[in-house]
């Protein structure tokens, strides 16, 4: 299996938990916006050991003078930092990524698409879900061993409910939900 196929199986410990192989992400590539007619993903997750979504819930709590709370609950802010993408020339987001850091990109330079995809069954086709995003590097370079472009993923709307399936390679289509 090449880098950046993907396993479709849905292994589980001994109580039935899903392993953190089961949720995957996924970068359109080329970036770009919106999503294309003809598909072409990044699977992220090679050197990467802990990576989460992070929902940034955005709440305010107000107290009046008769000691009465209210809270606003104003949505989220989801992002995800991706810590430790080495540098590699054949991957497909690396001419992306190299260009957003090195030549400061920013606005509709740094926008794609991201796939999430849960596989908690035996068989497909999964449920995933497409978002707009913004794909800014942190910073490059980075210690011995490898020329590092860590950077943050943040969640721009329209956010889109669907299914995936994988082909015989592991390439994944989704398809929105009607």
């Amino acid at each position: 299996m090449a880098d950046n196929e993907t396993n479709v199986t849905t292994e589980t410990n001994e109580v039935g938990q899903l392993q953190r192989s089961a949720l995957l992400h996924f970068l359109q590539t080329p970036f770009a916006l919106p999503l294309a007619a003809e598909q072409s993903w990044y699977k992220i997750g090679k050197h990467v050991s802990d990576m989460s979504v992070n929902l940034n819930p955005q709440t305010e709590t107000i107290k009046n003078i008769l000691d009465e709370t209210e809270v606003n609950d104003n949505g989220y802010e989801p992002a995800y930092d991706v810590d430790t993408y080495y540098a590699n020339p054949k991957d497909a987001i690396y001419d992306d990524v190299k260009n957003i850091s090195l030549n400061r990109k920013k606005g509709d330079d740094c926008k794609t698409v991201c796939m999430e995809v849960l596989i908690d069954k035996t068989e497909g086709p999964f449920d995933a879900w497409i978002e707009d995003v913004v794909v800014k590097t942190q910073s490059y370079g980075g210690q011995q061993g490898g020329v590092r472009f860590p950077f943050n993923v943040a969640f721009c709307g329209n956010r889109i409910k669907g299914t995936v399936t994988f082909d015989a390679t592991g390439k994944p289509t989704f398809t929105a939900a009607v």
